[in-house]
């Protein structure tokens, strides 16, 4: 039998989602393209690490206010009834308090960088908390995802350079783009439940619309990316990865298009490799001459 404390400590890992690393690797890409565009090439090693770790701890975060917000809604949907907050394993205020506990962390964590990157970290908080409220009112809150999974690109031009580019807001638009593209598959999947539960989804919002939406929302963020890429003077290398992130939204597309549960959830978890390719364009176009 299983001792308590060990119980507590696994409800933990999924309240922070451990389990599935898939929302962390989609706020970590768009961190690392900001990064290495920045760097002009691999960034220094104590910015990678206090990026890398400070994405980790806050998308941890950030699942532990979701869930407290949600807490009422995710027991009436089967997919989400297991979670810990909502199934009485963990209490609200400790969800509270994980989340308050790995963002000061966080901060800390960022405490050798300059001032700009540590006051743009609040606002990234801000933005953090109040996303999983948003779905009560907002119609495309996948949009506010955007801008807080998207935050580590200024924060990644500030740390390094001081100030933002325009290449950085183009990456970041770029990047609101694609969340809105992959968090509205995501959000087919549940989109009967949110209906009847009253909330408001980009998958209720575009309604048959929805294939049409993401393809545009796809395609936007592929521009982004070229627009991007001339503004670096990225090499040709750079074709090899947004190439590969093409045939990953055209895929992707295909499997919407059938608006089943099963395909749509897949579709969303298959973006890490569309974001991967992205970061490999870019560390190839910036490498190779």
């Amino acid at each position: 039998m299983r001792h308590p404390f060990i119980t507590r400590l696994v409800s933990y890992a999924y309240l922070i989602r451990l389990d599935k690393p898939i929302g962390t690797l989609l706020l970590l890409w768009p961190t690392w393209w900001g990064l290495w565009l920045a760097s002009s090439g691999f960034p220094d090693w104590s910015i990678l690490f206090i990026f890398t770790i400070g994405t980790i701890l806050m998308r941890s975060a950030g699942c532990a206010v979701n869930d407290y917000a949600d807490q009422d809604f995710d027991r009436h949907v089967k997919r989400t009834q297991g979670r810990p907050v909502t199934s009485g394993k963990i209490s609200g205020k400790e969800a509270l308090i994980v989340a308050t506990v790995l963002a000061l962390i966080a901060f800390l964590l960022i405490q050798p960088l300059n001032t700009f990157t540590k006051i743009l970290s609040v606002f990234a908080l801000l933005i953090a908390i109040i996303y999983p409220f948003t779905k009560r009112f907002f119609a495309i809150p996948q949009a506010i995802l955007g801008i807080a999974f998207g935050f580590g690109i200024p924060m990644a031009y500030a740390a390094v350079l001081d100030f933002i580019p325009l290449e950085a807001w183009i990456l970041f638009v770029g990047n609101i783009f694609w969340a809105i593209a992959y968090d509205t598959a995501y959000a087919m999947v549940d989109r009967d439940d949110d209906i009847r539960l009253g909330l408001r989804t980009s998958a209720i919002t575009f309604g048959r619309l929805d294939v049409l939406a993401i393809g545009v929302c796809y395609g936007i963020l592929l521009l982004s990316q070229i627009w991007v890429a001339q503004i670096a003077h990225l090499s040709s290398y750079f074709w090899c990865g947004w190439l590969g992130a093409l045939g990953c939204a055209i895929y992707h597309l295909k499997l919407v298009s059938t608006r089943s549960r099963t395909e749509c959830f897949k579709a969303f978890r298959h973006n890490n490799w569309l974001g991967g390719f992205l970061f490999l364009g870019i560390a190839l176009g910036l490498a190779i001459n």
